[in-house]
Parts: structure tokens; C-alpha cells; sequence
């Protein structure tokens, strides 16, 4: 085993699961002790089949194994395809003990979650999660789900998985846009709880976009620790996990108006983060410097400014209407209270949010 495994656990009482952690997992680890009987359905998609399929199959000896790929893109986190997991699990005969293996990223891993949440009312679940952003975050919690036309994430389920295997070496094969991506996911937890990691991606981000190998095992092992801590407080998300969301909803309503899949998710929360940091300076929570020091880091991170040309305020109040956060009709937003202190609020002001908008709308 490398020196850089690492190990941590998401502690739910009876429902607790490891974190594996380390670089070639896949094809070496065995993760049969978390599949509860014969039968498992690996879900991926037809750019991750090729490169992982194989070495998945390895990690589950002696099992039945059955496949399914799906196209790959947001645009095909829907119904449609979700119902094609439906079909291969029946048409396969696989019962109630089956596990799922959800092999790929963010959208594999949030469909094969909410499919396992619903096939025969519930079985097994093992993520093992390719891309950087569902290393650190999707993967991790147990929010599962698909897209609606006119809302990200908001037909699903918590469903949480029974492992997750993170390969670090699976990084290898992203595009450096896609690195750029999960990284906006790494550095929220630097903004919303952890000031020394926050330090530690300034002095590192440089080793990050290269994939450095220790570099990259400790900003996952760290961004991990604190969803798995901030999970086991609050599961379904009724208080403090909220704060996981920084600009995850002017985000949303990015990755909405652009149409699934021509923005990444994590690009979209990256120009989420920096509005919601504007937005927090205009309400005089943090500092004119703060926001700079934030929109530096984000920008080193390879990740984009402003929302896409043409979209307006009005198309970003029509589609954060809906965020799943909003409670009796009233807008409610993670902002930051201080640097690495994020806070749920529904008391921003009318006038400065519209400051916002007509700072990024431009």
C-alpha cells in the first residue's frame, strides 16, 4: 500500500462507511466485504468504461458482475437514463441484495446513488468517484439525484453509500479544465470552515492544477475530513450543512440558464463563490481585502469570473426561486460571515443583491 493511502470515516451510527484514499486503488483494493451478497451493477459511462471499467470489476472478486454505460454529460442526468439503470438492473434479474457501483463522476455517481435509493425501495450503494470534483465532494454524504429542466438536483434522495474508493492516479486522464472544476470545490471548504486549509491552497495551488501527487492526496484526505465531519452533524441537511452550498445557488442557476453540461458544475460554483463573496462584502461581512484575497485564489484555480454573456439579474432571480434552500418563499443564501465562516441567511438586502448582480452581469 503507498504511503499516501489514507483512511477516514463518515460516523452515522449503524450507517457509518470508510473513505479510501490513495493513488492505483482500483484493480488492487478488495471491496467485496462491502458488497452484501453475489450481485453488483458497476454504472458508468462510455469515457470512464474504457479507461476503469476492467479495474473495477478487479476490486470485487468472486462476484456476479453486471454493467451498464451511459452517455456522458449533465445534460444526461435525467429520467430517461436514470430509467435505463432501472432496465439493466431487471432486465438482469438482480434482487433486492444487489449493490450498485457508481464508476465515474459527479453525475454517475449522484445517479447510480438515487437509483440504488430506489430500485426495490432501497439497496446498497459503493461510490468510487473519478473526477476531482466528485472526489472531494459528490461523492461524499449520501445526496443523490437527477436535473429537471427547470431546476439542478431537484427531483432525488439521501442515500448513503456503503464505501467510497477514491483513486487518486484516476486523475491522470482529466482535462485540465475539468481539475479546475473540483478545485472550486476544494478551496469552499478552505472559505466556509478551515482557515488554515484555506492558507495551505494559497501556498499550494500551483502543485494542485500540476496533479502533484502529495499535494493533490492531502487537499482530498482534508476536503473529505470536513464534509465527513459536517455530514455527521447534520445528515440531512437541516442546519449547519447548508453551509456546503456557498455559491451553489447563483451557481445553479449558471449551470440552469446555460443548459446542463456547457458549464461544469464546479466552474459554476466557482462564479457562485465570488458573488456570494461580493455579496457578503456589500452587506459588510467580510472586508474589500478579503473578497480580493478570495477572488485571487479562485482565479488561480483556472476558474471563470463572470456568469455566461447575456444573463441577466432577472435570470438569476427566476431560477434561484426554486433552490431547494428557500424556505416559504424567501430567498435564503450561504454567505460569508468572515473568511472561513460561512453563514445561512435570508437577510441580505434587496438593494445589495441587486448591487451584485449588476457587478456580474455586466
Amino acid at each position: 500500500m503507498s504511503n499516501l493511502f489514507r483512511e477516514l470515516s463518515v460516523e452515522l451510527g449503524e450507517r457509518s462507511y470508510p473513505i479510501f484514499i490513495g493513488p492505483d486503488l482500483l484493480g488492487s483494493m478488495d471491496m467485496s466485504p462491502y458488497v452484501s451478497a453475489a450481485q453488483v451493477m458497476i454504472v458508468t459511462n462510455e469515457t470512464v468504461a474504457p479507461l476503469y471499467l476492467e479495474r473495477a470489476k478487479a476490486c470485487f472478486p468472486g462476484k456476479r458482475i453486471d454493467t451498464v454505460i451511459l452517455p456522458d454529460g449533465e445534460k444526461f442526468k435525467d429520467w430517461q437514463n436514470l430509467n435505463r439503470i432501472f432496465d439493466a438492473l431487471l432486465e438482469q434479474r438482480h434482487t433486492r441484495r444487489t449493490t450498485l457501483v457508481a464508476l465515474g463522476g459527479g453525475v454517475i455517481g449522484d445517479m447510480t446513488g438515487f437509483a440504488a435509493a430506489c430500485y426495490q425501495r432501497g439497496v446498497p450503494f459503493i461510490q468510487i468517484p473519478t473526477t476531482l470534483l466528485s472526489q472531494v465532494d459528490s461523492s461524499v454524504g449520501g445526496k443523490t439525484g437527477i436535473n429537471h429542466p427547470l431546476g439542478k438536483n431537484m427531483v432525488g434522495a439521501f442515500h448513503q453509500p456503503q464505501s467510497v474508493l477514491i483513486d487518486t492516479s484516476s486523475l491522470k486522464t482529466l482535462p485540465p479544465r475539468e481539475v479546475s472544476a473540483g478545485l472550486a470545490e476544494v478551496i469552499k471548504y478552505g472559505l466556509i470552515r478551515d482557515h488554515d486549509f484555506l492558507v495551505w491552497l494559497e501556498e499550494n495551488m500551483e502543485s494542485l492544477i500540476r496533479l502533484e501527487p502529495e499535494p493533490v492526496a492531502e487537499a482530498i484526505f482534508r476536503s473529505c475530513a470536513c464534509k465527513a465531519e459536517i455530514v455527521a452533524i447534520d445528515e440531512h441537511e437541516g442546519g449547519i450543512r447548508a453551509i456546503l452550498n456557498l455559491g451553489h445557488t447563483f451557481g445553479h442557476a449558471i449551470e440552469t440558464y446555460s443548459g446542463y453540461g456547457n458549464w461544469l458544475h464546479g466552474e459554476a460554483v466557482g462564479t457562485g463563490m465570488l458573488m456570494a463573496a461580493e455579496l457578503s462584502a456589500l452587506e459588510g461581512m467580510i472586508s474589500r481585502s478579503d473578497y480580493d484575497r478570495i477572488r485571487r485564489l479562485i482565479l488561480s484555480a483556472g476558474l471563470p469570473e463572470k456568469p455566461p454573456a447575456g444573463m441577466t439579474a432577472e435570470d438569476f432571480m427566476s431560477l434561484m426561486a426554486v433552490d431547494k434552500k428557500n424556505v416559504d418563499g424567501r430567498l435564503r443564501l450561504v454567505l460569508l460571515r468572515s473568511v472561513a465562516d460561512a453563514v445561512v441567511t435570508s437577510e441580505a438586502s434587496p438593494e445589495n443583491l441587486a448591487l451584485t448582480f449588476a457587478r456580474f452581469c455586466s
